[in-house]
């Protein structure tokens, strides 16, 4: 449990109703009763408790007696791997969500006080973003990673909505980073990269304590928003094929062996370069469908991964393959 709400009468309810069910073992119908509301409404405090941060809800996997999904991961890779369950019969999107969701439900283990995580605009973060519970912290900073404008639109408004829900569920200050996504030309990158106002973005981001991603891959059937928001024009497409490209993280493209450095594009990426980004002690990715297993073998050859959070299947496919 965390501090006594003030003043919020639908807060106190909240906080009684969880108390009550998570520290005396009532009932709902019992907690009805004792609060003369009905049992739906006993629900749908517990869920108010949940998502405000009123209660906290950890599961510990018992010592010695590690998830087998997750123990391989780790034996193979060296990753801390929290493997969601999906029956096989759920469609790629409730598999998608399940995975969102989880992720979003553990990140406040990590993120605290006196922190700075950075995230990469996407697919995946804009729906963690949406199932964020409450965390108050202090002196936290969310900073954006990669650039999000194209010949389209600035990219600021879709960017902002999704830092400003980390930062509300976070109570914590946010830094845009208000260039496109790639440059037409790396000479302006370059001469970008010197301002003043840049570098003191990029010197927040090379300060992460985390950083939180998805894969991007031109091959999922979820597509990722670099792929179809306008991002990249046929000529991009044909380089990113000829150089056997099979996904990215935060606009910075990959191999399947993990190699970056000479892909074209790259030169005219915002994202952060793998070398800067594998400094931050703890790099947390999350993915689903197994179309992404090209796109996560890529990723764990670059060594970008601490932190894993992906479905059961792909785990499958991970440690089979």
């Amino acid at each position: 449990m965390v501090d006594r709400p003030h003043g919020d009468p639908q807060a106190i309810a909240a906080l009684r109703a969880a108390q009550m069910y998570y520290l005396q073992d009532m009932t709902m119908d019992a907690i009805a009763r004792e609060l003369s509301t009905s049992r739906s409404s006993v629900s749908r405090l517990l869920a108010r408790a949940r998502e405000t941060g009123l209660v906290e809800i950890r599961v510990n996997t018992p010592q010695g007696q590690e998830l087998r999904l997750e123990e391989a991961i780790r034996r193979r890779y060296g990753i801390a791997a929290h493997v969601v369950p999906t029956p096989q019969a759920l469609s790629d999107v409730e598999r998608f969500e399940r995975v969102v969701m989880s992720a979003a439900r553990q990140l406040p283990l990590y993120f605290d006080s006196n922190m700075t995580l950075g995230i990469a605009w996407g697919s995946t973060l804009d729906a963690i973003s949406r199932h964020l519970p409450k965390k108050e912290t202090h002196n936290s900073t969310v900073v954006q990673l990669n650039g999000a404008g194209n010949t389209f639109t600035t990219g600021v408004d879709y960017a902002s909505e999704i830092l400003q829900r980390f930062g509300q569920a976070f109570g914590a200050s946010i830094q845009q980073f208000p260039v496109p996504a790639f440059f037409d030309d790396p000479r302006t990158k370059e001469a970008m990269w010197r301002e003043r106002s840049t570098r003191r973005v990029l010197e927040l981001q090379s300060h992460a304590d985390i950083v939180l991603f998805g894969l991007g891959s031109p091959l999922a059937e979820i597509p990722s928003r670099v792929y179809i928001g306008g991002y990249l024009d046929r000529d991009d497409y044909r380089s990113l094929r000829e150089q056997k490209v099979v996904g990215d993280v935060a606009t910075v493209f990959y191999r399947q062996d993990g190699s970056w450095r000479d892909i074209e594009l790259n030169k005219r990426a915002t994202g952060p370069a793998f070398t800067a980004l594998s400094r931050v002690s703890r790099r947390i990715c999350v993915v689903s469908g197994v179309q992404r297993l090209p796109s996560l073998r890529g990723a764990i050859a670059a060594k970008l991964i601490t932190d894993l959070v992906l479905d059961e299947d792909l785990a499958e496919q991970l440690i089979e393959t």
